[in-house]
């Protein structure tokens, strides 16, 4: 079996088929520098060989992601402008972002304290983001005359609609882990004791689904967002032959006929 690697940045683990990243710069409220995404990226990798059913993504400490790394050396931060900037963001950032939409098992994401810049677009990059109260959410960007990254500018029109995207991005205001359920950009927010137990709950309940369904699902809901009707009933056709062929989709169809639990086993 595949030993579970060791990384700078992060915390990595796996247990009953749910892997857990919790990001690990307690003393930086998390901040997020290149590296760190790239360890963020090279665990993914790890998943299917594990024995991973869902991942679970949080932040040690105080902080969810307090976004990226100001202090160092600029030259691979995504802040500071002009090419570093891009080079960053293309190099290290954004890989990380598309690899999470890519995978093929649910994501919840478990978000304390503060998720600002681009820990505010890493926070909602999960398929169920869980809120603690003290959490808030902020697209800190236009306080320091940057434009957002790290796909905020898709994700948030689509979550919560253009006008409070604006509001938050043109006027950086904090947005609490309350009002972000209020508004529909988060699951849930919960009381800051109960966040990790709930999202692991919540993981543990992904990881024990059919996984071959809930990762095609995953997939066509997000390229929902920029189809037409007629291109995602053809995609949910071709969605529906994968998930009918596995033997997930057996064994809840014998389990319906018997009237008994299910016990998907995640193929």
């Amino acid at each position: 079996m595949t030993d579970v690697p060791s990384f700078d940045t992060i915390k990595f683990e796996i247990a009953d088929h749910v892997a857990t990243i919790t990001l690990n710069r307690p003393e930086r409220l998390n901040s997020m520098p290149p590296a760190m995404a790239d360890d963020i990226r090279a665990a993914l990798d790890y998943l299917p060989v594990l024995g991973a059913r869902a991942l679970l993504i949080t932040g040690e400490g105080r902080g969810f992601c307090s976004g990226a790394d100001l202090a160092g050396d600029r030259s691979g931060s995504a802040v500071g402008g002009g090419a570093n900037s891009r080079k960053a963001l293309r190099n290290h950032y954004n890989p990380m972002l598309l690899a999470i939409a890519n995978l093929d098992m649910p994501v919840v994401t478990a978000v304390n304290g503060p998720a600002a810049g681009v820990g505010c677009s890493f926070a909602l990059s999960g398929d169920l983001t869980i809120a603690g109260k003290s959490a808030y959410f902020l697209q800190a960007f236009v306080n320091i005359g940057l434009v957002p990254d790290g796909g905020s500018s898709w994700i948030l029109p689509r979550l919560i609609g253009l006008p409070r995207a604006t509001q938050m991005m043109m006027l950086g205001e904090k947005i609490s882990g309350e009002q972000a359920a209020d508004w529909g950009m988060v699951y849930k927010c919960v009381e800051d004791a109960d966040l990790l137990a709930e999202a692991k709950a919540l993981a543990l309940r992904l990881a024990n689904g059919p996984t071959v369904a809930l990762g095609t699902m995953r997939k066509i809901l997000r390229e929902g967002l920029s189809q037409s009707y007629a291109q995602t009933l053809d995609a949910e056709a071709k969605g529906q032959f994968i998930a009918g062929n596995s033997a997930d989709a057996m064994e809840g169809i014998l389990a319906f006929q018997e009237k008994r639990k299910t016990a998907f086993k995640g193929a």
